[in-house]
């Protein structure tokens, strides 16, 4: 396995207000690996996942991939990172297979037959042509999940991932990490609960 890190956060520092909030946050991931972040409410581990996908910047520090910093390499970062937030950003007026093919098509070209393929894989091919403000929170959930299997992204920055779904949506979630991580993918998990998984799992917490 390649033992050079893909990732890399160095000394990361970011201020809300007075409040600092992430204080010389680091961490470095290799291919193959998973980072479980953890820890209280409000000790910025949505806030560190957002800095990573390069949403947010910080004040101080630097996140790199493949060895450079990602403010100099946005397209090819972008097109090699898959970011989804506790929120499913998904358009309620849109069906399922229209948000995928909205969404997954401003990153790379994708055949209906693979959108409705990932789609029916995580369970809700059936949901495919419903709007999605029909569908349920556990069903709008497994539709990010086929939006995130469809991007192909090499890096999966997931925040919550494991929110609304049942324990067969939950069983799923975890295939689909193995599954990433196995066949040289990296993760960085935020998740309240503990991630019990068939591959290694390292964990960082985020303390007050």
């Amino acid at each position: 396995m390649n033992s050079s890190p893909g990732l890399c956060v160095d000394a990361v520092h970011l201020w809300r207000g007075d409040q600092h909030v992430l204080r010389g946050a680091s961490l470095t991931l290799k291919p193959g690996e998973l980072l479980h972040l953890w820890g209280p409410n409000g000790t910025g581990k949505t806030t560190l996942l957002r800095i990573i996908c390069g949403l947010l910047r910080p004040e101080q520090g630097m996140v790199s991939w493949l060895g450079r910093p990602i403010n100099q390499q946005r397209s090819e970062y972008q097109a090699a990172m898959a970011y989804v937030s506790h929120e499913t950003a998904l358009k309620g007026d849109l069906t399922a297979i229209e948000n995928l093919r909205y969404s997954v098509g401003l990153k790379r070209r994708v055949s209906e037959a693979e959108l409705r393929a990932n789609l029916d894989l995580t369970g809700v091919n059936h949901c495919a042509d419903l709007p999605v403000r029909i569908l349920s929170a556990g069903q709008r959930r497994r539709v990010t999940m086929a939006r995130l299997l469809a991007l192909g992204a090499t890096l999966w920055l997931l925040d919550e991932p494991y929110t609304n779904l049942d324990a067969a949506g939950s069983a799923l979630m975890s295939q689909l990490l193995e599954q990433h991580v196995g066949a040289g993918g990296l993760a960085v998990v935020v998740a309240h609960q503990e991630l019990v998984l068939g591959v290694e799992v390292r964990r960082m917490e985020l303390t007050a």
